[in-house]
Parts: structure tokens; sequence; C-alpha cells
């Protein structure tokens, strides 16, 4: 598949972001990262009316690659059709336990990525949820569910993918404790 030119540069965003959110986060091997994402949205369309197949290829691929490199573990959100559930790879649904559902993703039910993700992970499996570390929403796709429980916006350089608006966020653990608590300085 050959890139064209906005291709190519929705991919360097893509790319350029998912580092600057890793590097911020300080992951650590083999947590999840979930990303949402609207390629109707990257393009300047309404979410859900004109999703693109060869973006989301490229784009997941782009981040497959990042992830892979970090050890992290990519999780795809699908859109509201599918009760935004995920595409992630069998060793990741097996590490974490994850529940898993019957439904395969197509572009008018689980959106553009949710399909990519589908047809390019080597052995892909629909899980209910997940506790993500961290995560991108591009195109405002709510991945606020697949998150731990205290989320973290994280400001990026990029604040869009193409025309899509993007939100980053990484996880902490809950702070805990009363007035005698004390806290590392990295937990804030």
């Amino acid at each position: 598949m050959e890139i064209d030119a906005l291709t190519q540069n929705i991919v360097q965003e893509l790319t350029a972001a998912a580092e600057e959110l890793i590097a911020a986060a300080q992951t650590r091997p083999g947590q999840i990262f979930v990303l949402g994402c609207s390629t109707s949205e990257v393009l300047g369309q309404k979410i859900g009316t004109g999703g693109s197949s060869q973006i989301a290829v490229a784009m997941f691929k782009a981040l497959k690659a990042v992830c892979d490199a970090h050890g992290l573990r990519l999780a795809v959100q699908c859109c509201e059709h599918l009760n935004r559930s995920l595409v992630v790879d069998r060793p990741t649904a097996e590490r974490y336990n994850l529940s898993e559902v019957t439904v395969r993703p197509m572009p008018h039910a689980g959106g553009a990525m949710g399909t990519a993700a589908y047809e390019n992970f080597a052995d892909p499996v629909m899980v209910e949820a997940v506790a993500a570390h961290l995560g991108l929403d591009i195109g405002q796709t709510l991945i606020g569910m697949h998150l731990k429980r205290v989320a973290v916006p994280v400001r990026l350089q990029y604040k869009k993918i193409g025309e899509a608006v993007l939100t980053a966020a990484k996880t902490r653990p809950p702070l805990v404790g009363g007035p005698r608590a004390c806290y590392p300085d990295n937990r804030r």
C-alpha cells in the first residue's frame, strides 16, 4: 500500500504524539496503551460519517510499531455500535484475563480503526473492557471508560491528528491516606 502525503503526515503526527505520551507516562513494558480513533474526524468530517480504511491501517501499523518498540500492549477501541469493545491480541487478553466478547468489527459497526486492528493483529481477540495505563483519544471517541481509575490528562505538543481533536491521558495509582500520609514526588 502506497502512502500518500496526507496519510504520511497523519502517521508522523500520531507517532510523535504517542512517543511524547509514552515519555510523559514513564511506561513499563507490558502496560496497556488504549487508542480510540475516528478516522472520519481525522479527515475533518463528523464522527462515523466518512472513515478511511487506508488511513486506519496506516495509523494502526504506526502505533503498533511504537508500542512494540516500548514493550507496550495495544488495545483499540471500537465505536458505540459495538459498545466500545476493544480489539487486542490474544496474549494481551490472556495476560490480563480480559473478558472476551463475540463480534467482528466492520467499518460501519466498529469503525475503520477497529476493523484495521482486527485485520492486522496476528491473533485478534475482542474484549469487553480494559484498564489501560495510558491512551490517546483521537476525535473525541471517549476512551475514559478504558483507563485505570485515576486518569491524568497529558498536554502534548500536538493538539490534533489531522483535523481531529487529540486528548492524551496517563494513569496513576490512587493516593490513599489522610493528613499524615506522604507521597513520592513522582505520584502527583
